[in-house]
């Protein structure tokens, strides 16, 4: 799993079936002191997330996991709403 923020919406009034119902949100990856990590990109939001909230998400074959569907053209997906994070340090 990895970091990202919650930078935008994305708005498609068609879309592939297996999607429907799903939202897509516009991520920016993030590393563990919350600071830009590579470029952005969107992904399916199954767990409500909004604007400006710190997400973590799954890439590649298991980004569908999370999905009710068995097959859905889907290369991302935010699984979970950061609340906070607690880095040890040394």
């Amino acid at each position: 799993m990895y970091l990202a923020r919650v930078i935008g919406t994305i708005w498609a009034t068609r879309k592939y079936e297996t999607l429907k119902g799903y939202k897509m949100q516009f991520i920016q990856p993030l590393n563990s002191e919350l600071k830009t990590n590579g470029e952005p990109f969107v992904a399916i939001d199954t767990v409500g997330a909004g604007p400006g909230e710190v997400v973590y998400y799954v890439t590649a074959s298991e980004a569908v996991i999370p999905l009710d569907v068995d097959f859905a053209p889907v290369d991302a997906s935010i699984v979970g709403i950061v609340d906070s994070i607690h880095l040890e340090t040394n």
